[in-house]
């Protein structure tokens, strides 16, 4: 089986997560994807293949070369998808040959270059797409096909030669905790990369730092019939602490090594709002700067409207895991040998988000990140190409090669 079929079949499983549940996993129907992945993977030859009560799932492929005794690498994916854009009835659809003009997904929505200049690159190619109205789950659900098919292909050819291999997928990284409960130590190797960036040929190890940020405002209500010199509408205290902050460190302003100050969603009544940002940069003394700016804008209502008005907090998320890919060179190298043993170009270039690897490499596993062969991930115009996330299939099993 190709990984585009394994990827069209796994959209039939709902796998969003949920923020707003502490529970890991924060959604039960990853805990039936799981369930699923373990039992193809049992089907394919991985005898320890198990989830654990958290929905983590892990494997591992033993070496077939005999006395092996090298480094045990891995590879890792998330089952879970977004909730910024519907995920229900995904239903995908194949454009064969794709003449490099516009897709109709169905009727007013429209794949085109013209918005999505990534869509030039790939005339000539075949792409899965959906129908406009939900995301495809590419991110990651790609990845998790190209590990899937990497395990199917090293299953019916012993004659490709490999070490030990491990490999994981992860609930809730959408949400920020696909590490949270990652067994590094039970996993057992040496250092992975995850599958959870965009095009072949991408090597990632440049991550931002983050923080999370929680605004609540408190207000006080009253008839409004009433209201003079007595209400203070929680709502529009709100909306003055986000017109503080700096109007070009918002994400659609920035770019590249950029970061940003982001206002992810906002709650709330005349009596009480919430508001939860997304802090990110990929220098941690800007991101502590942001940090300053975030509280210090919580302390200038508060002198206005009272203490305890407005009450800010901020807590790390992860951090750039570039501070420690850079110890261990040889991921990169190994990746970007492989890319061009395959005939593709390596691309490094910073994450404008962050992956799994951004927490596992300072867990003591270093996890760069890997292109899937997917584009425009967190939207309904969400595309795989077919042919890249063959030849991202290929570049796992060569970078297995490599490392035995």
């Amino acid at each position: 089986m190709r990984a585009y079929e394994r990827l069209i079949q796994y959209t039939a499983f709902p796998s969003a997560s949920n923020p707003e549940n502490a529970a890991c996993p924060s959604t039960p129907e990853q805990l039936a994807f799981g369930r699923a992945l373990v039992d193809e993977m049992r089907a394919l030859g991985i005898q320890d293949a198990r989830i654990d009560a958290h929905g983590y799932v892990y494997g591992t492929i033993e070496a077939n070369i005999e006395n092996w005794n090298g480094t045990t690498i891995g590879f890792i994916a998330h089952m879970d998808v977004t909730v910024d854009a519907p995920s229900l009835d995904i239903r995908p659809r194949i454009v064969e040959n794709y003449d490099g003009g516009d897709i109709i997904l169905s009727e007013n929505i429209v794949l085109s270059p013209n918005e999505y200049e990534t869509l030039k690159d790939y005339t000539g190619k075949s792409l899965v797409v959906t129908d406009g109205k939900t995301l495809l789950g590419a991110d990651d659900k790609a990845g998790v096909a190209e590990i899937m098919t990497m395990v199917e292909e090293l299953n019916n050819n012993p004659a490709i030669k490999h070490g030990r291999i491990c490999i994981a997928f992860t609930p809730d990284e959408e949400i920020g905790r696909g590490a949270d409960l990652f067994d590094v130590a039970g996993f057992g190797a040496d250092y992975a990369y995850t599958v959870d960036g965009a095009a072949f040929g991408e090597v990632e190890y440049e991550s931002f730092n983050a923080t999370a940020g929680t605004v609540t405002v408190t207000g006080k209500g009253i008839h409004p019939g009433e209201a003079k010199d007595k209400m203070l509408n929680a709502q529009l205290v709100a909306m003055e602490f986000e017109s503080l902050m700096p109007e070009k460190q918002k994400p659609q302003y920035t770019a590249g090594y950029e970061g940003f100050i982001h206002l992810v969603n906002m709650r709330g009544t005349v009596e009480e709002t919430v508001m939860h940002y997304i802090l990110r940069d990929h220098d941690a003394e800007k991101l502590k700067e942001k940090e300053g700016l975030f509280l210090a804008a919580a302390q200038t209502l508060n002198k206005k409207y009272g203490e305890n008005t407005v009450q800010a907090k901020v807590k790390e998320s992860y951090r750039n895991m570039a501070e420690i890919i850079k110890e261990h060179w040889h991921l990169i190298e190994t990746a970007q040998q492989a890319i061009l043993t395959l005939g593709g170009k390596p691309v490094c270039k910073p994450i404008r988000g962050g992956t799994d690897g951004s927490r596992l490499s300072f867990m003591g596993l270093p996890c760069p990140n890997l292109g899937n062969g997917s584009h425009n991930h967190h939207g309904r115009k969400e595309y795989a190409v077919i042919e890249d996330m063959d030849k991202c299939v290929q570049l796992l099993i060569e970078i297995a090669k490599l490392y035995a």
